[in-house]
């Protein structure tokens, strides 16, 4: 499988909307950078740290399954 080719999806969209975040606040309490943080949001990531991974699901209050997900394949 290319590297591109990956069905991971980051839900980080809905899970801002329901808790009334905005990327800026995620960003600073996560401690990654905006650009980074949409990077992730639009499924640019190549890879995430577990400690990034942590710290957004701490300041979501989420699990990691709430934030990624595998899309079936076709």
């Amino acid at each position: 499988m290319p590297a591109d080719d990956h069905r991971v999806r980051v839900q980080l969209d809905g899970l801002l909307a329901e808790r009334g975040l905005s990327m800026t606040e995620v960003a600073d309490k996560v401690g990654i950078t905006l650009a980074n943080l949409s990077v992730l949001k639009n499924g640019h990531a190549r890879a995430i740290r577990f400690t990034t991974l942590t710290a957004l699901c701490d300041v979501l209050g989420c699990q990691p399954g709430d934030l990624l997900r595998v899309d079936q394949l076709d």
